[in-house]
């Protein structure tokens, strides 16, 4: 619309990074201004100071696990919401200078985490390279375009070719072809989007004190409504040793009966209970409900303790 600025959306940089190629796949990325970011944290402030109207971060990968700092960011601070989730899958290129030889190819600067989804193609390939740990794998890419550059090539996401004018000498050299990382897009509090039937919910949960049985009552409250967890661990709280709280993944959206219940159960047992939202599934799978659960068995049974509670037997 005229006069109406465009959106920004931060996200975890340099440019090259999967995590531009995660932003770039919404379609409101297109007509946004991307304001990319040295960390996480300074992401994700970016939102919270109103400089931007989100964030697209990473949350895990299905070969490294989670992103701490993201974890860690989400449970504390101000107060985000996440809206959106992508799935892209995480595929390596060895990129160098135009007219590079592979074959002379000895110094290669990558993030250690690259460099371990990409170790056995590089036994195979490159034996004898040598290995220069970067700050991003879009870092490295940058570095090699520089003149006179200590590397010889980088490992990084394709999308760093175009940035910093790269060629491809080998695509697709990630030791695992399914490997996927999920990001997610961050935003102020705001009403969570329309309930699709396809949802996940987000949370971390803090246990009143460390004593038997306290993760269970945890659980209990999603398992007694037939809720499935895609996601739990723990995470310290940074108080003191030994105290945790648990980051969670549930399938559902706090609009569904079930959901909301729950939630409402942790806030009773838990010291404290962070909602981080809910949002559509990316893979937009629904969840599976057991007899009981569905919102229409929700919505019967509360009319029918109203009845109980007015005395119409």
């Amino acid at each position: 619309m005229p006069g109406v600025p465009p959106a920004r959306y931060a996200y975890l940089g340099p440019e090259g990074t999967f995590t531009e190629a995660a932003l770039r796949s919404l379609p409101a990325a297109a007509r946004a201004e991307l304001l990319p970011c040295p960390s996480v944290p300074a992401a994700l402030d970016v939102v919270r100071q109103g400089e931007a109207d989100g964030a697209m971060v990473p949350l895990e990968n299905s070969v490294e696990g989670s992103v701490p700092a993201t974890l860690d960011e989400l449970a504390a601070g101000d107060p985000l919401i996440v809206t959106r989730e992508v799935l892209l899958r995480v595929g390596f290129a060895l990129l160098a200078k135009a007219g590079t030889d592979l074959e002379k190819v000895c110094r290669v600067g990558t993030h250690p985490h690259a460099h371990a989804q990409c170790r056995t193609w590089l036994a195979t390939h490159l034996p004898d390279v040598e290995i220069i740990p970067t700050s991003s794998t879009a870092g490295a890419a940058a570095a090699v375009a520089e003149p006179g550059s200590h590397l010889d090539a980088a490992i990084a996401a394709p999308i760093a070719a175009d940035h910093y004018r790269l060629v491809e000498l080998v695509g697709d050299i990630e030791d695992n072809p399914h490997a996927v990382t999920r990001f997610v897009l961050v935003g102020r509090p705001a009403p969570p989007p329309t309930a699709t039937g396809a949802d996940k919910t987000s949370l971390v949960a803090y246990i009143t004190d460390d004593h038997p049985g306290a993760l269970l009552e945890v659980l209990t409250e999603f398992s007694v409504r037939g809720i499935n967890l895609t996601r739990i661990e723990s995470r310290p709280t940074g108080d003191q040793l030994g105290r945790y709280c648990f980051s969670i993944d549930c399938e559902g959206h706090i609009d569904d009966a079930r959901v909301g219940e729950a939630l409402m159960g942790l806030r009773r047992v838990c010291a404290d209970v962070r909602y981080l939202g809910s949002y559509p599934r990316a893979d937009q799978v629904r969840p599976v409900l057991r007899r009981g659960v569905s919102e229409v068995e929700y919505r019967d049974a509360a009319a029918w303790l109203a009845r109980i509670r007015d005395g119409r037997l």
